[in-house]
């Protein structure tokens, strides 16, 4: 999409949009989806007609989710935009250049890497729980490092493949994988975060009241609450929100869910006292808390930064696929440790993911210089930000981005 002067984006007005806890569920989903009730965790995007993820023998084109670029000041809206071609035409043959590097990927590339990584981090956790032993400073900091790391990575990394079934081949062990990271690892429940991320959140991307992020505000803090002491409590809301949400599951889903819950966070606890060597139950308790909310911050920060603060579209009126993912989907630059413990999906592909959400981490690094470069051909937006800029912004933007309800953008010409 060139920008053009012949083209006006344009703000439509105000929407109240609600807020809800940090990782809380958006309310009512749209006309005909259904909140998972006692069924399986099999979730397909609310608009099929845009194509299921690439993998494997599978031509068809993805969703897409946020792409940041640096076309438009952070946090200002586009105001002018036209167009270059059929939006399905644009989406068909970008589909066509990353199935030819998927093609030509081995299942090392595909999966092997992500999986490797999470192995990784499972067999680094009894060193964790050994170092904690040390009565030495030193040691006990690696011990309290290693299984902050390894907690993030199976909780926000494994979670996030399993839940787009990106870790197998196998729709059979994805759920598997699904219920393992999700409820065992995250301490929530794997439906209804199915659920929200892959229907709601990917299929109505920056959508208000579907897909527009306002789940992750909270608008009775302040900033600086917010941005620093808010996220220490995540690990003990996301278990009591996963709990609240049972609600809406069938007997058998909400009995397996608390199971799984209970029995990952009582391992942590039981490993402290027995492996660790935790003499005081509460000194345990403090210590699961350090760790599971380590990379808590960055957690938080890094969800806010690529969507909040770029346009945002009423239901019926929103752009086709690829405009509305090149728009409001924002990469951030790599990062050692968030590339690992988060993904290179959740960081400096967030663009690729939003676009190809079937494909693992590695691979949306791989297919970074096609789509990249193809936005770039096409004149779309490829939106890329750092880190502290989008910290400062948001610090200094506060009340209009985290409090205000967004306004709406509709791009004249391309609906």
């Amino acid at each position: 999409m060139p920008l053009e002067d012949g083209e006006v984006a344009r703000r439509r007005g105000q929407h109240a949009g609600g807020a809800t806890g940090l990782g809380g569920t958006r309310g009512e989903p749209h006309e005909d989806g259904t909140a998972p009730g006692g069924s399986g965790m099999e979730v397909t995007a609310e608009e099929p007609q845009l194509g299921p993820a690439l993998r494997d023998g599978d031509a068809a084109a993805g969703r897409g989710e946020d792409a940041g670029g640096g076309l438009q000041p952070a946090g200002k809206e586009p105001e002018r935009f036209g167009v270059l071609g059929g939006e399905e035409s644009l989406m068909a043959e970008l589909s066509e250049r990353v199935q030819k590097v998927v093609k030509s990927s081995s299942w090392w590339e595909r999966h092997g890497v992500d999986a490797s990584i999470l192995a990784c981090s499972l067999l680094a956790l009894p060193a964790g729980f050994l170092c904690l032993r040390s009565a030495r400073a030193v040691p006990f900091l690696v011990g309290i490092l290693t299984l902050g790391v390894v907690h993030h990575t199976l909780a926000v990394k494994g979670s996030h493949l399993a839940s787009h079934n990106a870790l197998t081949e196998s729709k059979s062990w994805g759920k598997v994988w699904a219920v393992f990271f999700i409820e065992l690892c995250s301490a929530f429940t794997a439906e209804q975060a199915t659920y929200n991320h892959v229907k709601l959140h990917h299929g109505y991307t920056n959508v208000i009241g579907l897909g527009d992020s306002s789940t992750w505000k909270l608008p009775f803090l302040n900033r600086y609450v917010y941005m620093f002491v808010a996220p220490l409590a995540v690990p003990i809301i996301t278990p009591l929100v996963a709990l609240g949400l049972l609600r809406n599951m069938g007997l058998k889903v909400a009995v397996r869910t608390v199971c799984c819950m209970s029995l990952g966070l009582y391992c942590h606890y039981w490993l402290l006292l027995h492996a660790s060597g935790f003499q005081s139950p509460w000194s345990a308790l403090l210590c699961m808390l350090l760790t599971r909310s380590l990379l808590a911050h960055p957690y938080i920060h890094v969800n806010i930064f690529q969507h909040i603060g770029l346009p945002m579209f009423a239901a019926d009126r929103k752009p086709k696929r690829i405009h509305l993912m090149s728009l409001g989907v924002l990469n951030l630059p790599r990062n050692a440790l968030l590339d690992w413990a988060f993904g290179h999906s959740l960081i400096s592909c967030h663009v690729e993911h939003h676009l190809f959400p079937g494909l693992s981490d590695n691979m949306c690094l791989k297919i970074k210089p096609v789509v990249s470069r193809y936005l770039r051909e096409k004149q779309l937006p490829y939106n890329e930000d750092t880190y502290g800029a989008r910290l400062r912004l948001f610090l200094r933007q506060y009340e209009e981005l985290m409090v205000r309800a967004p306004p709406i953008t509709e791009l004249v010409g391309i609906q």
